[in-house]
């Protein structure tokens, strides 16, 4: 044990940032004796008995762990009040194509890159491809003795990426005997099943100085499909981008997909579509003046949830080689399976005639003369003319290849991870060494996508046998180009529902597949100490060094590089760095049991770090400790923290995405006054829309399609926070009607300047069309109509990281905590809020700052309260968990020519329970109940921003999924 001035006090202080005590914990908060060992907390390398953080440093037990019922470490911590939404998790990775299902951790909002994530006060492999974010999928819960929070910058300590704070999760120790845990549960929809195992045992040396630990666990969570709950079993979208009235932002409206199974085609002048007898009519996606809808359910293919299976295996050990030296090890083996499901893919002529606007020849010249392509039904072939001046008649399509079936990612992704050192001491010094080597590799195979170059083949067909000027009476084909069929071309037939025959289906299937690597290599020491008595003590400080490279590559398969799958574009992106890092740090104790200063100290770090890709950097901190009295404490912190870009930011080549944008241009006539009126009917194409239309009309199809890439920057610098933090922790251990009490407040205030961010896509647009042409040349427009595709609608809306104008966040957290006896029982309570007070980003360094407080994702007030209440062989646990209520964001309100702050959400409040019952001294039943009363999530949909596709609301914020139930079994042997 500790003495109570380290590590129980920062426990008892609680900055849990609303993540309750268990009970285990508080019975062990009261055994705290006065035998004093040094200690290192989270935030210092100097380990001292008289250690502790002048940053609110947050604490999660082991036993908040087991009430919580998690199944990931993510599950907990986002209850957190100073959490932001993370970039990764399993209900909002669906349609990314890579780690999808990773679960990462975003502090303050600032990002999932500038949140370092230490096992062990050491560095953990990332689980994204060119990124150091963790994914915390890999490292079990049931084997985590603590998580260690500390917000605010602290590079000085650990090096890059500790922007917004740090996450230190210290794993079991010295642990003795068998540990279990297994549970299973599901929805009250009767999905997201989930079942869990974990095994966690260890023995020690007869003497205790050498101890071995190992834990297996195994975890499969069920897929949650969007069809099965009312919010998202359909496709729609936001009735306000037509209307431009707010009260019709929560208002959805059918938005079906024009790409159908049955195909949809287009002539000169009309086009039509099938039903399901083979018969030709009108098109008309969804429905309305006496018409069915044409047009095609996404969201009956949709997932909200990705089912996820993990094996994973934990061992430490430490051999005391002597009384001073003593060796140590960590091994991490994490194994995981995801398969993400979207709907059919969606394949428009322009994905195969890419360089006529997605015109299809319906003839192929033969022998000097046009013969048609005898699966092109005459209907069609009666109303279609050349249009593109090559001598053949033309005409374009989209159509769902259902028959291709659902794309679908399966992705096995494994992590290994093995670290090893001498910790010791010589005299009143203290050192510690490690080496450790980190990887982590993902295989995907995906299905249902085709290939170009094949599909252009089977579409190019002329009649079979010899009389090749029947002009297509036939209804035999064969593909028109000879070393094609030499390959196995066989002619397609996109026709109506269910017209690919399976030889053409084999002939133009493209299965992908996409191979990732992430290898961490680190070294490095630290040695620390105490010297130099002062009245007030002794001065505590530390220094060390530490090595690191890191290599990361993400290879898809060669069609999709090339994008001929008709998918995105994705090249392949590569590369690497290694850094060479220098701290010292230092806390001085000024004053001690004087007048109004029961203590006073300095706390002080540096670090130089040199890397191979943006040269020097330095980081730097500075703090004061006051505690006038036993019962009070002030403390304060100024930091500076560098990140320097990692290796996606650097490197990645132009790789296709599909963005959520409005046209600045849409609704502009040949006379509007509006902003960006005139600046769009500078461009030529839009001009041609306006008179064709009398103004800018954009088709559904326009609006869902637009495309661009992104683009690695190798000329950015690295970016640095400062930030400030000044709070006061209230401990009143001399008013007896308080002594059981803990307060804490803390202002904290981070201001990022040169921010790494991918330049936003509105901010370009609507840049270009207020006079910037600087901006114009990452805007594409179509230069023609094609098909449902309009000419001026946007084509493609690029974006690169940039060094932007900055990034903030600025607010206060409270929290309070009391445990005592109730009744026949003992009572814990603890609460968390988080006032949010500014958070702006300025996308590029002319922009005006974009604010987001107040927006949903960065709401003003959000709390957790934890009640916890143990009676002999009974427990309960309650957490409630708040999420004020939040704005849509005020450039799309602008866009819309509304109002910032006019269309919002209310308030989500969210219970989970769980309720134990010890059937032996050591073996307990545990109920749990997530989500108790149903609430549901906020009506984010379609075409609203922060929209997750497939879920109808935002994913990351809002729980998408209800209610749901879990019993398990734990204990010890």
């Amino acid at each position: 044990m500790i003495k109570e001035t380290t590590l129980s006090r920062s426990v008892r202080m609680i900055c849990v940032g609303g993540l309750a005590l268990g009970l285990q914990a508080a019975h062990a908060q009261e055994a705290a004796t006065d035998s004093i060992q040094k200690v290192q907390i989270t935030g210092s390398r100097i380990s001292s008995p008289g250690a502790e953080s002048p940053s609110p440093l947050q604490i999660l037990s082991s036993a908040d762990i087991a009430a919580s019922g998690a199944t990931t470490l993510q599950d907990l911590l986002q209850k957190n009040p100073t959490m932001g939404t993370p970039s990764l998790s399993r209900t909002n990775s669906n349609f990314v194509t890579s780690s999808a299902g990773v679960s990462t951790v975003n502090l303050r909002n600032l990002g999932d890159s500038r949140t370092l994530v230490l096992v062990n006060g050491r560095r953990f492999v990332s689980g994204v491809p060119g990124d150091t974010a963790v994914d915390l999928n890999t490292i079990p819960t049931d084997f985590i003795e603590r998580v260690e929070l500390l917000t605010g910058g602290a590079s000085a300590t650990y090096g890059s990426d500790a922007v917004a704070g740090v996450v230190n999760i210290i794993l079991k120790r010295n642990f003795n005997g068998l540990l279990f845990d297994a549970s299973t549960g599901r929805s009250s929809e009767g999905d997201d099943f989930k079942k869990k195992l974990s095994l966690t045992f260890g023995t020690s040396s007869a003497d205790g100085a050498s101890n071995v630990m190992g834990h297996f666990g195994y975890s499969k969570q069920g897929a949650v499909f969007s069809r099965d709950r009312a919010i998202s079993a359909n496709d729609q979208t936001s009735k306000l981008p037509k209307t431009k009235k707010a009260s019709d932002a929560f208002i959805p409206v059918p938005n079906l997909s024009s790409f159908a199974p049955q195909g949809h085609f287009t002539g000169d002048e009309e086009d039509f579509t099938y039903d399901r007898a083979g018969n030709i009519i009108p098109w008309n996606t969804n429905g309305g003046n006496g018409q069915a809808a044409t047009g095609f359910n996404r969201s009956a293919f949709r997932t909200i949830a990705i089912p996820t299976e993990r094996f994973l295996f934990a061992t430490t050990g430490n051999y005391a080689i002597n009384d001073k030296v003593s060796a140590f090890f960590e091994g991490n083996f994490a194994s995981s399976k995801t398969r993400t499901n979207t709907e059919p893919f969606g394949l428009g002529s322009d994905d195969i005639y890419k360089a006529s606007e997605g015109l299809v020849p319906a003839e192929t010249m033969v022998n000097g003369k046009a013969v048609r392509n005898p699966l092109v039904p005459q209907y069609l072939y009666d109303r279609i003319t050349d249009k593109d001046g090559d001598g053949l008649r033309d005409y374009s399509f989209t159509r769902r290849m259902s028959e291709v079936g659902s794309r679908t990612q399966t992705a096995d992704r494994d992590t290994f991870r093995l670290a090893t050192g001498l910790k010791g001491s010589v005299g009143d010094w203290t050192y510690d060494t490690y080496i450790a080597y980190g990887k982590t590799k993902e295989a995907q195979n995906s299905s249902g996508q085709v290939n170009v170059l094949n599909f252009r083949n089977a579409l190019e067909a002329i009649p079979d046998g010899n009389d090749v000027n029947r002009n297509g009476s036939t209804t035999d084909a064969i593909c028109a180009d000879a070393n094609a069929r030499a390959f196995g071309c066989v002619p397609i037939n996109l026709f109506g529902y269910n017209t690919v025959s399976p030889e053409a289906l084999k002939y133009v299937i493209a299965p992908g597949s996409l191979t990732t690597s992430i290898t961490q290599k680190l070294a490095g020491g630290s040695i620390s100490g105490e010297y130099f008595d002062l009245p007030a003590g002794k001065i505590g400080w530390a220094a060390g060094f530490e090595w690191r490279d890191e290599q990361s590559s993400a290879v898809p398969d060669p069609l999709t590089q090339a994008g001929l799958n008709a998918g995105n574009a994705l090249p392949p992106t590569e590369g690497g760095y290694h850094v060479r890092e220098f701290f010292i740090e230092t806390r001085v104790p000024l004053l001690k049991d004087q007048p109004f200063a029961k203590s006073l100290a300095f706390n002080g770090a540096f670090r130089n770090g040199h890397y191979s890709t943006v040269g020097n950097t330095n980081s730097w901190n500075a703090g004061l400790e006051w505690a006038p009295t036993s019962d009070i404490k002030f403390r304060a912190t100024r930091a500076t923290s560098t990140r320097a870009p990692n290796i996606n930011e650097l490197y990645t080549a132009p790789s296709q995405t599909f963005p959520d944008v409005s046209d600045p241009c849409e609704g502009v006539t040949a006379t509007s006054t509006g902003k960006y009126d005139a600046g769009c009917r500078a461009n030529p194409y839009v001009r041609a829309n306006i008179a064709a239309n009398g103004k800018v009309v954009l088709t559904q199809p326009d609006l869902q399609g637009v495309s661009g890439y992104d683009s690695g920057n190798p000329g950015l610098k690295a970016e640095q926070g400062r930030s400030t933090t000044v709070g006061v922790v209230l401990t009143p251990r001399s008013i007896p009607m308080l002594s059981k009490f803990t307060f804490t407040a803390d202002y904290f205030n981070i201001k990022i300047s040169d921010a790494i961010l991918l330049s936003d896509r509105q901010y370009t647009l609507n840049q270009c069309y207020t006079g910037d042409a600087a901006y114009c040349k990452y805007v594409t427009r179509r230069t023609a109509t094609v098909g449902d595709s309009s000419v001026g609608a946007l084509k493609y809306v690029d974006s690169l990281y940039l060094n932007s104008g900055g990034k903030a966040t600025e607010g206060i957290d409270i929290t309070a905590s009391w445990s005592d006896y109730v009744g026949p029982g003992r009572l814990s309570a603890n609460v968390a809020y988080t006032y949010l007070k500014d958070f702006w980003e300025r996308p590029q360094q002319d922009a005006d700052r974009d604010y987001s407080v107040g927006e949903v994702g960065y709401a003003r007030n959000k709390a957790v309260i934890n009640l916890a209440y143990k009676w002999n062989k009974f427990g309960a646990h309650m957490t409630t968990s708040y999420t004020g209520s939040g704005a849509l964001n005020d450039q799309f309100l602008l866009t819309n020519k509304l109002q910032p702050g006019s269309v919002k959400v209310g308030s989500k409040t969210y219970n989970d329970f769980q309720f134990t019952y010890d059937v032996a001294k050591k073996i307990e039943l545990y109920l749990g109940i997530d989500n108790a009363f149903n609430t549901k999530p906020a009506p984010i949909i379609s075409g609203l921003p922060g929209n997750t596709t497939g879920t109808e609301t935002n994913a990351s914020v809002y729980d998408p999924i209800g209610r749901r139930f879990y019993l398990g079994v734990r204990g010890t042997l």
